[in-house]
């Protein structure tokens, strides 16, 4: 079997769990399994990477911060080589191959300093250290255990994207190239430790693929290898019926859809990034979500058809950094165009659109985008209203105590009577819905109620589909 499998940040967190993230691979590689690993930065480090970089630009930014982050970082990576690897050879080359790239890193962040500008190419490169300081260290811990390895980055492995810098996207020559780079290694039993989030664009400057990259490049490599199962090691014990923090008694679910995956991870279940089916049901592999730490675990597959398919909801999933945009005026009806300029004006500003909902009247249209992007989409809309003629779009509001509910399953198709259920069930806790949206493939039914109200509500369809009862 030929398995792609991913370590995210938790499972190399220190030292210690990188030594037992090398033991798992060894354990399946004893076993006469082909692997390729692909790896996330340290828990954390992403973002402490991105916060710094921010803090460069301000007027309190001290040049002597960049030496002290710089340093802090380094001993939190040597500690972490000197606990998950033991041979001192070995322990030599991986020091000296990060402290070459904390040089690296401390010239850059220097450079933001001087010039008090960050641009989105530099974001990604600076951004690109977390794993380019984790990588090697696996790779290291491998090498320790007498199995050949070698650590590389995204765009040495094959991985080409456009230069659309922080959402980068890979070009048609990215399954080839990574075909031609990994699979000789393989085949010579080496292990590829590949760096994920991060690639090269066609003039070789590194890329980044968006948060939750390295399960999209655990995919992509997977896809291109030909791999049997894409594997997504992570800390929990596969996708569940519902977040355990809010519901007590929800299950792991053994096997859903790829459709249903793309929705749960679409509407809050963070285990795996959305794009990470993509490439996968491309070739058809499966993709199996299981806990590092639990590794003898079920864990959730995901494939293209369950055939046992008796549960008709699969999950509800939350999120609750959402705010809700209202768009309206008696204006709006029968102008053509109005919702093209809408979402093209959104789409301009950057603004991710998670819901839609437009009244029959045509008067008023209802967007959910991310918190963060609401100061974007306001300013944007307002410019958009003041390029219409007077009275068209009247009033621009919006609502920031919020969350989105997504009631998910592909049993749900053609199944009459899921969505009066679904809000009979919501209406017995005396919860108001404030909107909601429903795609054509039926899987996803959406709604929104007061952020304050969604635990209450993820409980009571959690109850009514009993998805306690999921074997």
């Amino acid at each position: 079997m030929r398995y792609a499998m991913k370590f995210g940040g938790t499972s190399v967190g220190n030292g210690d769990r990188i030594k037992k993230v090398a033991e798992l691979i060894k354990r399946y590689y004893d076993a006469g399994n082909e692997i390729v690993v692909i790896v996330s930065a340290m828990a954390g480090i992403t973002d402490m990477l991105q916060s710094v970089a921010e803090s460069m630009t301000t007027e309190y930014a001290e040049l002597n911060g960049v030496t002290k982050f710089v340093k802090q970082l380094g001993k939190q990576h040597f500690d972490a080589v000197y606990s998950a690897i033991e041979d001192e050879m070995i322990i030599t080359d991986v020091i000296s191959e990060l402290e070459v790239r904390l040089e690296e890193l401390k010239n850059v962040l220097s450079g933001i300093y001087h010039l008090g500008e960050l641009t989105d190419r530099s974001h990604d490169y600076i951004t690109s250290f977390g794993e380019r300081l984790s990588a090697p260290i696996v790779s290291g811990a491998l090498k320790s255990l007498k199995i050949q390895s070698v650590s590389l980055m995204g765009g040495e492995a094959g991985i080409i994207t456009n230069s659309q810098h922080r959402a980068a996207r890979p070009t048609e020559v990215t399954n080839r190239q990574v075909r031609e780079r990994i699979v000789p290694l393989i085949d010579v039993g080496i292990i590829p430790v590949i760096m994920g989030f991060i690639a090269y664009d066609t003039h070789n400057i590194i890329t980044t693929l968006g948060r939750g990259g390295s399960d999209y490049t655990a995919a992509i490599v997977g896809a291109a290898s030909d791999a049997d199962e894409i594997w997504i090691w992570t800390d929990v014990d596969g996708i569940m019926t519902a977040d355990p923090k809010l519901v007590r008694d929800s299950k792991t679910l053994p096997e859903i859809s790829y459709l249903e995956a793309m929705e749960i991870s679409f509407f809050g279940a963070k285990v795996i990034h959305p794009k990470t089916i993509e490439p996968a049901i491309s070739r058809g592999i499966p993709v199996r979500v299981k806990n590092t730490f639990n590794p003898d675990g079920q864990g959730t597959v995901i494939v293209h058809r369950v055939e046992n398919n008796e549960n008709i909801v699969k999950a509800v999933t939350t999120i609750s950094d959402v705010s809700l945009v209202n768009i309206s005026g008696a204006g709006m009806a029968g102008t053509i165009g109005i919702a093209a300029h809408v979402f093209s004006k959104l789409a301009t500003a950057g603004v991710n659109i998670i819901m839609i909902s437009q009244a029959s009247s045509e008067s008023n249209i209802s967007i959910l985008v991310e918190e963060a992007h609401l100061s974007s989409a306001l300013t944007a809309l307002h410019q958009l209203k003041s390029e219409f003629e007077e009275n068209i779009i009247r009033e621009i509001t919006c609502d920031e105590d919020v969350s989105a509910i997504a009631v998910v399953g592909s049993g749900m198709a053609g199944n009459p009577g899921i969505a009066g259920r679904i809000f009979r069930s919501v209406g017995k806790i005396h919860v108001s819905i404030t909107m909601i949206s429903q795609g054509s493939s039926e899987y996803n039914i959406s709604f929104v109620v007061r952020r304050n109200a969604a635990k209450n509500v993820v409980t009571a369809l959690h109850d009514e589909f009993k998805l306690s009862e999921i074997n």
